[in-house]
């Protein structure tokens, strides 16, 4: 084995410190037993994410194990394979020299072949007086002897990887399902509750799927779709006990009313209008600084370090939180410049759901001020919104000891 040089097409390189290193494991770790050649194509082929592998890298490996005339891999044999580039691309359905050459090169990166050079370059055999090989030169397959386990293991960890997957996929689907029928409910249903914000909160989270999602992409929407649905659930909790409630003052009311000789009517509300009055919404309007997004008790929950700085220690409505907010911002150092223009790129309450965010992360921001300023001028790019920052704090409260990350560096 030449440890100096490897011998290319395209000429003589230096190896890298890690091809000798994995060449002398690999020459020390070949065991004694037998390991079927195509079992361990297998694992391979299932692993080639983790080895960093394409398909054409795991035809061309299976041109060269084409080559090896036995189904074991032994020590007891020669395991090198020395085909020409020719026979090497028949086998692998006609690969072009190009591609081939990288696969090999990917192979040997990967640590599954090795390259044995012969003095001259090109691959051979030397055989003795009874026709054995008693040397060769080609690509060794002894890697895939000794690393036999290691690949399977590897194998089994994807496998487990995907189930996780499946997994998860299915519950974030279940989630988003019932999500979406509670708020459908709730907002045909005309019930309490803040059903355009969490409808818009959903349709935020539903935005950021990806479309060839990872592990984590699906972890990450799984915890946020979780937290909405703990929202909307509570919701629609307290539209219970607001009716259960209104139901018992209203029997507990006639109950006593019929002991008196006025009638229960008296104390009905007056439907009827005097000519001239305005007619009172059911619903108040919203306010022109309310967000869309983000239901407070949401916001609250995701930071409620902010909670104490509302009127009487306690926040319970958008304008208690905006005042607190600006209580908060001259505490954190925030200049008013720096607030004022958060407010005209977010919006007054996006701006306070920024400063209460910034605040709960206080001890891991330097500059406040110079953290909301990045912000907004992302904001005004278009490529900052308050979702992932919020759901990134909740996740944090869910999870002890968690740190929520941010979404710059502070």
């Amino acid at each position: 084995m030449d440890t100096g040089y490897i011998t290319t097409p395209f000429g003589r390189r230096p190896m890298t410190l890690a091809s000798v290193k994995r060449q002398m494991k690999t020459e020390r770790d070949v065991s004694d037993t037998s390991v079927d050649k195509w079992r361990v194509f297998r694992d391979v082929g299932d692993a080639r994410t983790r080895l960093g592998l394409q398909d054409r890298a795991l035809a061309v490996l299976n041109a060269l194990l084409s080559f090896f005339p036995v189904a074991e891999l032994s020590n007891e044999r020669n395991l090198v394979v020395f085909p020409s580039n020719a026979q090497l691309s028949a086998r692998a359905n006609g690969i072009a020299g190009t591609t081939l050459r990288k696969c090999l090169s990917a192979l040997v990166e990967a640590g599954v072949i090795i390259r044995k050079d012969s003095p001259n370059g090109k691959r051979y055999a030397r055989k003795g007086d009874e026709g054995d090989i008693e040397d060769a030169y080609g690509f060794s397959l002894a890697p895939l002897l000794a690393r036999a386990s290691e690949f399977a293991a590897l194998a089994q960890g994807v496998a487990a990887e995907q189930r996780r997957f499946r997994i998860m996929k299915d519950r974030l689907t279940i989630v988003r399902r019932d999500v979406r029928k509670l708020i459908t409910v709730g907002m045909e249903e005309k019930l309490a509750g803040d059903w355009a914000a969490a409808e818009a909160c959903f349709v935020e989270i539903v935005g950021r799927f990806a479309r060839r999602p990872t592990l984590q992409d699906i972890a990450t929407s799984l915890d946020e779709m979780t937290l909405l649905h703990e929202e909307v659930s509570r919701m629609l909790e307290t539209q219970e006990e607001m009716i259960k409630s209104d139901g018992n003052a209203i029997a507990y009311g006639c109950h006593i009313q019929n002991s008196n000789t006025k009638s229960c009517n008296e104390l009905e509300p007056r439907f009827g209008k005097k000519q001239g009055e305005k007619s009172v919404p059911n619903r108040q309007a919203k306010r022109k600084d309310e967000p869309e997004a983000f239901p407070l008790s949401m916001v609250l929950r995701a930071c409620p370090e902010i909670t104490p700085f509302g009127r009487g220690g306690s926040i319970g409505s958008w304008r208690e939180m905006m005042m607190a907010a600006v209580t908060v911002r001259s505490m954190l150092g925030v200049s008013p410049s720096a607030y004022e223009e958060a407010c005209e790129v977010m919006g007054h309450a996006g701006a306070a759901i920024a400063v209460a965010c910034i605040y709960e992360r206080a001890g891991q921001i330097n500059s406040a001020g110079g953290y909301l300023r990045d912000l907004t001028a992302k904001a005004r790019r278009g490529e900052f919104s308050l979702g992932p920052m919020l759901f990134a704090l909740l996740r944090a409260k869910h999870v002890p000891g968690r740190v929520a990350s941010g979404t710059i560096s502070a």
